[in-house]
């Protein structure tokens, strides 16, 4: 699945090609994805809109248009995509936004658990689709380009959200629990936008066992894992994110964080540490990469 630096990779991607575009046409496929495709929400609010900036929360893009906003999220598999007008659609295409410019921008899902939904802002005011994530590990920009003043004011949530994220507040979230460390960082709920893969590295980096209780570490140990995450969330975004299976950019590139990875998929091969080997083993249900030796 896309993680955090993935979907802003994509996101950074489409902006020079989409925003201030507007959207001509739309075509979608027969099939929907995880949820029904708002076909007639499109036709009313997106065709003929303009794009006028591209926001992100957590792993959501969210298209700030002039009447609504547009968020997509691109589940296991789903890919945004610039194309030429009249160039074959490929297999999976599910949504295919023609702008004005003689570009298509499309959503391929081959696993169709992506989902695109549409908001009002009277329908945000009432009710914000993202009330239940955590905080920004990663400070977003500023989006003075948005239109309704209800949206801009929605969208400045996500970026004050940012400041809450400290170690102290990871720390009060653990309380004493007993939860495994590596399942607190996966919970949205908490932290927003932090995977399997992007919580293995953190760990690692933080030297840090993933089984660990949260209410055991200390505080020296949030402030380890606070760094961890601002640091490799960053590196990987500044390296086009993470190729695994499916991700591949707006631009058609695959990201290469995958070559800087110290723990996740390296099982056997020499911690880059102390030189013996990574482990693998399964922590509710998923994957995950560790040293036993330098992570306590």
């Amino acid at each position: 699945m896309p993680e955090l630096p993935e979907v802003e990779v994509n996101r950074q991607g489409l902006i020079p090609h989409v925003v201030n575009k507007e959207i001509a046409a739309i075509r979608t496929g027969s099939k929907n994805l995880r949820l029904p495709i708002p076909r007639n929400e499109l036709q009313r609010y997106v065709k003929g809109s303009r794009i006028t900036a591209i926001g992100r929360r957590a792993k959501y893009l969210v298209f700030f248009l002039e009447k609504a906003a547009m968020i997509i999220h691109l589940g296991m598999s789903g890919k945004l995509g610039i194309f030429a007008a009249g160039s074959p659609p490929a297999l999976h295409d599910h949504l295919i936004f023609q702008l004005q410019d003689g570009m298509e921008m499309r959503f391929n899902d081959a696993r169709r658990f992506g989902f695109v939904t549409i908001h009002t802002p009277i329908e945000i005011q009432q009710q914000n689709p993202f009330v239940k994530l955590g905080p920004e590990p990663l400070a977003l920009p500023r989006l003075k380009e948005i239109q309704s003043e209800a949206l801009l004011q929605w969208y400045n949530t996500f970026t004050e959200s940012h400041h809450r994220l400290t170690p102290a507040y990871f720390k009060n979230r653990a309380g004493t629990r007993l939860q495994p460390i590596k399942n607190f960082l996966m919970d949205s709920h908490v932290v927003a936008g932090i995977g399997n893969i992007y919580a293995s590295e953190i760990l690692f980096t933080a030297s840090i066992l993933p089984t660990t209780p949260i209410g055991s570490i200390a505080e020296s140990g949030w402030q380890r894992i606070h760094t961890a995450i601002i640091n490799i969330l960053s590196q990987a975004v500044a390296s086009g994110g993470t190729t695994i299976r499916d991700f591949i950019s707006s631009s058609g590139q695959p990201g290469y964080f995958q070559l800087e990875l110290k723990a996740y998929g390296r099982d056997g091969t020499p911690c880059t540490t102390c030189r013996r080997p990574i482990v693998k083993s399964i922590i509710a249900g998923r994957a995950t990469y560790f040293c036993p030796h330098c992570q306590h």
